[in-house]
């Protein structure tokens, strides 16, 4: 049976839903779409934000040859043939989900056919392309950021289901869901299947049952890495462990964990123990060198340990602040003191002038003077 959320896809952006700073009127998958301008791009953003119905509609504005294949299970073999089947008059476009579970040896393979123009790359991924996808590849496609759906945006993929729901059963599937339309989808369509009626309380038993099961990519991938770094966070060594070996055991990409690791050690233990964020790079170094299962053990070590530290959350909190600033007053003049000055024209208009090395003076912008951002 077709799956409700291919059912309701759209054909055209005229269904599409989200992403407006991406195909919007002129905004740049609008005009590609339009003026059927054929280039590889890799879509990154959260789950269900619309990445695998936005590669479907461009190739289907280009009237091209759709190739869909996962990551996780496709390989050397499976371009080899794309590349080996002979069409006329069509492009081939080869839509890579979760591109970046293909490694480097993988990715070095598909480069020339890319580089060629054999084939067109759509990469679809919940990860920083800039950590997973190799230069050379990611040099030759473009990166649009998809967005988390906003809660007007969810209520109008559940009105595309076609389901009538009451609005606290509204309310709380769009809290539960968190920005993942597939999310709403599956659970609209998963209740339906399990009882006669769609209401709160069925909604609730759903997301209970094991109808659902946990998804790399889906919701339980998210709550699940949630809950380890919150445990974490409340020095909960056990819990923490015990959320790790679940992901370990569901097949979770031991890197995704280490990574998590990397930015919590700066990120909630900070100027507690600045030397938690060298054990959770050791701990991520060990991670790309051993690999499964023995990996387990290293991240086992880094999770008691970044769990029994100290919290300080000044430095991150400083840096949101700062950032807050920088949103709200822009590039502020920046004083004369703190300029370069590496031409005879910029000493005259007293770039430089009264710099001193270890001054005790404000150096913020003068809009700002006086602000504390490390508390």
């Amino acid at each position: 049976m077709e799956p409700l959320a291919s059912k309701i896809r759209p054909k055209t952006l005229k269904g599409f839903v989200g992403q407006e700073h991406l195909v919007g009127e002129g905004k740049p998958l609008n005009i590609a779409i339009k003026q059927k301008h054929l280039f590889s791009f890799i879509l990154w953003g959260p789950p269900g934000t619309g990445k695998t119905t936005l590669a479907r509609i461009y190739a289907n504005s280009l009237k091209a040859r759709f190739y869909d294949l996962s990551a996780v299970s496709a390989g050397k073999a499976d371009i080899r043939k794309i590349i080996a089947e002979e069409i006329k008059n069509q492009s081939k476009i080869l839509f890579l989900d979760e591109i970046h579970r293909f490694n480097k040896s993988q990715q070095d393979f598909l480069l020339p056919f890319v580089e060629r123009g054999d084939i067109t790359l759509i990469g679809a991924t919940t990860e920083n392309p800039s950590f997973e996808v190799i230069p050379a590849l990611l040099s030759r496609c473009r990166v649009f950021v998809l967005n988390e759906l906003s809660a007007k945006e969810m209520l109008a993929i559940i009105q595309q289901t076609g389901f009538k729901l009451d609005k606290e059963s509204k309310d709380w599937l769009i809290a539960m869901a968190n920005g993942d339309a597939r999310q709403v989808i599956t659970m609209l369509e998963n209740t339906s299947r399990l009882y006669n009626k769609i209401n709160i309380e069925n909604l609730k038993n759903t997301l209970q049952s094991k109808f659902l099961r946990y998804d790399k990519q889906g919701d339980e991938h998210y709550n699940t890495i949630s809950a380890f770094i919150k445990s974490m966070r409340a020095s909960q060594p056990d819990a923490a462990l015990y959320y790790l070996a679940r992901m370990i055991d569901a097949g979770e990409d031991p890197k995704f964990i280490a990574r998590r690791m990397v930015i919590f050690a700066s990120e909630d233990i900070g100027l507690a123990h600045p030397t938690a964020l060298v054990v959770a790079n050791d701990v991520f170094r060990a991670v790309e060198t051993i690999g499964l299962p023995e990996c387990g053990i290293n991240l086992a070590h880094g999770v008691a340990y970044l769990s029994k530290c100290k919290k300080n959350r000044t430095s991150y909190d400083a840096y949101m602040a700062a950032m807050e600033d920088v949103k709200e007053y822009g590039n502020l003049p920046i004083p004369l003191s703190l300029r370069n000055a590496p031409t005879k024209l910029m000493k005259e208009l007293d770039y430089g002038k009264g710099y001193d090395k270890y001054t005790e003076k404000d150096l913020l912008p003068d809009k700002l003077k006086g602000k504390k951002y490390l508390k």
